[in-house]
């Protein structure tokens, strides 16, 4: 299968777990085509293409570095080979590419210069998390980092909680892996007793993965350790009465 010219949104693993049971072999057979690369660390990126094959072509391609101190300018010249009918791959660090990421900036760029963009399929920490919730994946909301401030973050908490009980809406956010263990904490603390809470750590890790929700009353007495392990977080306050028992019994 020849590739189109377009620019490719390439999702890499978010685990130690085996490529081909995260990531399509369609995706492989894609990647291998591909010469441009916009990425956010060089190293992990030849890194990953040497993983998928030793032989990959490395010394023929070139690799723009794309992170936050990067300009819209730069971007805008990163598109220079899909200008010409080259195709462009993004990659990012963990999972796919322009989710809670800045490979949106060329993809914003490629479709207002009416450049095609193609996403491929890939993990998501973000969904998979939802997905294992057991919470509303009809209407959902994702907010990156909130506050570091404690008293700023308990605002957002209770904020969030409100907006989750009126809309019926999940609520997903994430933190410093380092301080998980005391946003679990401070999520008890903060929220009502029955509002629920899921914490999804080690997403797609064969050994590793673990997704639990109950209660922010259960989370009080609960025994975990989170710390240091990519984790989501998800709250939903919009469950009626028999819901929140079902949980309550864990």
């Amino acid at each position: 299968m020849k590739i189109q010219s377009a620019l490719y949104l390439v999702p890499v693993p978010i685990s130690g777990a085996t490529v081909s049971d995260v990531i399509p072999a369609g995706n492989i057979e894609i990647l291998m085509q591909l010469r441009h690369f916009i990425v956010e660390n060089v190293r992990t990126a030849r890194r990953y293409l040497k993983h998928i094959d030793p032989g990959f072509p490395i010394a023929d391609c070139t690799f723009d570095v794309l992170d936050r101190h990067t300009s819209p300018e730069e971007v805008a010249a990163m598109l220079q080979p899909l200008r010409t009918g080259n195709p462009i791959g993004v990659m990012s660090e963990a999972g796919c590419p322009a989710v809670a990421d800045p490979g949106s900036h060329p993809v914003e760029i490629a479709q207002s210069e009416g450049l095609k963009v193609i996403p491929l399929v890939g993990p998501s920490s973000i969904l998979m998390s939802l997905m294992a919730s057991g919470f509303n994946g009809q209407g959902f909301s994702f907010h990156g980092y909130l506050p570091i401030d404690a008293s700023e973050k308990r605002k957002a908490l209770k904020r969030l909680e409100s907006e989750s009980a009126s809309r019926q809406m999940t609520q997903i956010f994430i933190e410093t892996p380092y301080r998980n263990n005391r946003m679990v904490a401070l999520l008890a603390e903060t929220l009502s007793p029955s509002t629920m809470i899921c914490v999804a750590c080690d997403i797609t890790d064969p050994e590793k993965e673990e997704v639990v929700t109950s209660t922010a009353a259960k989370w009080k007495i609960r025994k975990y350790d989170f710390d240091k392990r990519p984790a989501i977080f998800l709250i939903y306050s919009g469950a009626k009465g028999g819901d929140r028992r079902r949980y309550e019994k864990k």
